[in-house]
């Protein structure tokens, strides 16, 4: 039988009879569109990553390019990007056209690199063709960034950071979630990812009051907030004052329903992800190149579980005839994507991108993995020879 390489349905049987009172209760309710269930969510979600303020949104890369538009990111301005990660961390930046530049990363954590971010904006600097303006930092595989070094880069060139959480939310640094670095925090709730929703839906976290009050005008048409309103008198309702060209990104009251339910459990469900990816460790080093290294202090939510291997192909074939299912985060980087291959990167190339590309292979993982299934797992990985 074949293992299900993220099993959605344990988690819903798991909290079976919540989700769908939850659901139930939003549909009666009738207010479908940026419902109670909504402002609940957010100031739920707010205390969970320790922000003053949460905003829905409609996906993860609206979270992403709501910040951009904020803060006014235009032509001839640079915005950094690791090249190992999902499209949608680079996909918006020409939205406005400006460039992302491409940065290498950590051997060790998938992450981008500081030495390299720091090497990338100086020579952008130098050129003098693109202004330095945005670092985007992506929690890959569930793991934080090294905010506190990215952190100190972007202080001292004047650079706005965001911490791409759409695959790291609830990871933590010494405790601290990454918004204690970053001016924006944003993530997504594809139903995939760890706090996942029953459709598409993301957010955005930030302590900066302003930048929220933008970004909620932003994501409703550019709907003038109470900083539009200062000194002006408009008796009609705000969406109909618009200040700023905006999307139509807003989170359903029915998603916000079952992220409610699914956010309760989800410190928990950290725990268990945590205690299945050391058994992994502990199961596989002998047979791998490398495991997953999480340096001291950090906590990831294990979005995916992802080793190293010499033959990653003759492994997941060998898999897949045992039943077990893998997936590869990513075969191209974004780098070597004919859409963004016209776009800088760091100097010196991205050597440790390239070489990831042909090693990496993520294996089952969701935080109902029982031991026997993952005992299973473990087996068939030790049992092929290559």
């Amino acid at each position: 039988m074949t293992i299900p390489f993220i099993d959605l349905q344990a988690q819903r049987l798991r909290l079976a009879g919540k989700i769908e009172a939850a659901v139930q209760e939003a549909v009666v309710g009738g207010a479908w569109v940026m419902g109670p269930q909504v402002r609940q969510f957010e100031a739920d979600l707010a205390a969970f990553g320790h922000a003053k303020h949460a905003l829905g949104c409609a996906n993860g890369t609206d979270a992403l390019a709501l910040p951009l538009m904020a803060w006014g990111v235009g032509r001839g301005d640079a915005v950094f990007v690791p090249s190992f990660t999902f499209a949608a961390t680079a996909e918006i930046v020409p939205w406005f056209d400006a460039e992302p530049v491409f940065i290498d990363v950590d051997p060790k954590t998938y992450n981008m690199d500081p030495a390299h971010l720091a090497a990338a904006i100086e020579a952008t600097i130098a050129e003098g063709r693109l202004k330095p303006r945005v670092v985007i930092a992506v929690d890959l595989f569930g793991q934080p960034a090294d905010y506190p070094a990215i952190k100190a880069i972007c202080d001292k060139h004047g650079l706005k950071l965001i911490s791409d959480s759409a695959q790291g939310f609830g990871c933590t640094i010494d405790g601290e979630h990454p918004l204690k670095w970053a001016d924006i925090t944003t993530t997504s709730f594809f139903p995939a990812k760890p706090l996942g929703c029953y459709g598409d839906g993301g957010a955005v976290l930030t302590n900066d009051d302003e930048l929220a009050q933008l970004i909620d005008s932003i994501r409703v048409h550019g709907k003038a907030v109470a900083i539009d309103l200062k000194d002006r008198t408009f008796e009609h309702d705000p969406k109909y004052l618009n200040m700023r060209i905006g999307l139509n990104s807003r989170l359903d009251t029915i998603q916000a329903a079952v992220l409610i339910e699914k956010l309760k459990v989800f410190g928990q469900e950290i725990e268990w992800r945590n205690r299945i990816a050391a058994r992994y460790n502990e199961g596989l080093r002998p047979h791998v190149a490398a495991v997953p290294d999480v340096p001291a202090g950090n906590i990831s939510n294990w979005a995916q579980y992802t080793i190293e291997h010499d033959d990653r192909d003759g492994l997941a074939a060998h898999l897949k005839e045992q039943g077990v299912p893998t997936a590869v985060y990513y075969p191209i980087p974004l780098h070597l994507q004919p859409a963004y291959d016209i776009y800088p990167r760091g100097p010196q190339g991205l050597p440790v991108t390239e070489r990831l590309k042909d090693r990496v292979i993520s294996l089952p993982m969701h935080a109902d993995l029982d031991e026997a299934t993952q005992d299973r797992i473990i087996a068939a990985v030790a049992s092929f020879n290559a």
